[in-house]
């Protein structure tokens, strides 16, 4: 799948979404069409990291790289652990926003050449991400080229049995304008995300604060038959290498 130049795309230069992240605060939704609307949590990505987050990212390996990092709370935690981790977002008000807190972003979008492509350890896609692009299975194999043979994925999925694609647009309230064109999301739930996950070993799946995730690894370039044995906390001595060797630190 070929995305659009960062941007040409309809969620970097939404007026609404960089407004509300400047703010701090909603409403914000994500309207379909047919006029369903679906609340995003400005408030809570706009606050430090929570003890869901950190919960999540307590399971992350190694390196990390958080797709669609928004106004970056879960990068800052990470960076404040002396973790090696990088964000990417299409907003450039996301972008500053991470940086703002102490953390590393570029403004990128997932399909566009990103930094130490299949050399990350970890890969999030949070708060509903696994809808970028619209397309699962595009993103997914996007995601294995970006992580290191076996690395791992820690999606957060919805919390209800759901597998939709939609056209969408960022609107503040109801009544006000959104976006200058729709763009394409999908919506899914656990059970979907892994019908979609052909080729990936899972690795857990669990729902904590009314919030649910799953973890994938990529197939291990070595045997396909094994998955590998590490367990995804990984120790403080993985956590403070900051080498040259760090996907982070290639531009």
């Amino acid at each position: 799948m070929t995305a659009p130049p960062t941007a040409a795309l309809p969620w970097a230069t939404a007026d609404p979404y960089a407004a509300a992240l400047r703010a701090g605060r909603g409403p914000l939704f994500l309207r379909r069409a047919d006029g369903w609307l679906l609340p995003l949590e400005v408030e809570r990505w706009c606050a430090g990291a929570d003890a869901v987050d950190r919960d999540v990212l307590d399971r992350c390996d190694g390196t990390v790289l958080d797709v669609g990092c928004g106004p970056g709370r879960l990068v800052a935690e990470l960076a404040a652990r002396g973790r090696a981790v990088l964000g990417i977002d299409v907003s450039a008000a996301a972008v500053d926003h991470t940086v703002r807190l102490g953390g590393r972003a570029l403004r990128r979008s997932v399909f566009e050449p990103l930094p130490g492509e299949g050399r990350w350890d970890t890969v999030l896609l949070m708060d509903g991400n696994v809808g970028i692009g619209g397309d699962p299975c595009a993103l997914l194999d996007r995601v294995a080229g970006l992580l290191r043979p076996g690395g791992l994925l820690i999606a957060e999925t919805a919390p209800v049995d759901v597998d939709e694609r939609a056209l969408v647009e960022i609107v503040g309230l109801t009544d006000a304008g959104g976006t200058d064109a729709p763009f394409p999301w999908a919506r899914l739930g656990t059970r979907a995300l892994l019908r979609y996950a052909q080729g990936w070993e899972p690795a857990g799946q669990w729902t904590v604060g009314g919030r649910c995730f799953a973890a994938l690894r990529s197939r291990s370039a070595s045997s396909s038959a094994e998955p590998p044995k590490r367990t995804a906390v990984i120790s403080s001595q993985r956590a403070r290498n900051t080498s040259a060797g760090s996907p982070v630190a290639s531009r």
